[in-house]
């Protein structure tokens, strides 16, 4: 998605901004690009949706409480009550700001979060997930070949084994129902993807993401992956 570049329009106050790029690649690069104001009360509530499309991330999100660890998540076109790179992302700089946390609380209820190795993960309900439209394909090559969603549908993950037994898959992420043509990289659809098949998954998504997804009980799975940073930086908020 875009960074946000301004061609004319009126500016306010300022806000710090971070952008992490989440899901990478084992060699840093790739992963999906991901705007969090770890300040949200730096930007009014009515100027929320605005800033998110204005900087055109798959989600943006702000982070309204420290100490319970409470965020709220916009795609350029809506609010979300969860979503995976979002958290995985946020967890990640709540970590890297020296105040690590074991629970995120975004609208859709508490998600627990743990880390291993040089990945972050978290863990959430298949249920709480936005209403994913699973279309599997018979090769990778198919899925690579789509110029868009299948029957114009709102919500498309589209997936096919890249090697059954291993657990890999190749997938990619349809979501115009909230404004995002094609996501880079999807924790809330590899999460209920991996409960829906009872079995832990390795999913390559987009141009060069890679998340990990495994089923827990009870309707619950988790999602992980490798987080870098791009930047901080001073953002003016749109009035």
């Amino acid at each position: 998605m875009g960074s946000g570049a301004r061609t004319g329009g009126s500016w306010g106050s300022m806000a710090t901004l971070d952008v992490v790029r989440v899901f990478t690649a084992a060699d840093g690069s790739g992963g999906n690009e991901l705007g969090v104001f770890l300040q949200g009360v730096e930007v009014p509530e009515e100027a929320r949706q605005r800033v998110a499309a204005d900087l055109g991330f798959a989600e943006t999100v702000f982070v309204d409480d420290w100490g319970e660890a409470r965020v709220r998540i916009f795609t350029p076109a809506t609010e979300l009550p969860l979503a995976g790179h979002p958290l995985v992302g946020t967890a990640w700089l709540f970590a890297r700001e020296g105040v690590p946390t074991a629970v995120l609380r975004p609208p859709a209820g508490e998600v627990p979060v743990r880390t291993e190795a040089e990945l972050t993960y978290i863990q959430a309900r298949a249920a709480w997930c936005p209403p994913f439209e699973f279309i599997e394909y018979g090769s990778p090559d198919e899925v690579d070949a789509l110029d868009g969603p299948p029957d114009d549908a709102g919500f498309a993950y589209c997936w096919a084994w890249a090697d059954r037994d291993a657990g890999r898959v190749r997938a990619r992420s349809f979501v115009t129902e909230v404004g995002v043509a094609e996501d880079e990289a999807t924790g809330s659809a590899a999460l209920p993807l991996a409960v829906r098949l009872g079995r832990a998954i390795e999913v390559r998504q987009g141009a060069g993401s890679n998340l990990f997804a495994r089923p827990l009980e009870d309707d619950w799975g988790e999602v992980g992956g490798g987080v870098a940073h791009v930047e901080r930086r001073q953002y003016a908020i749109p009035r």
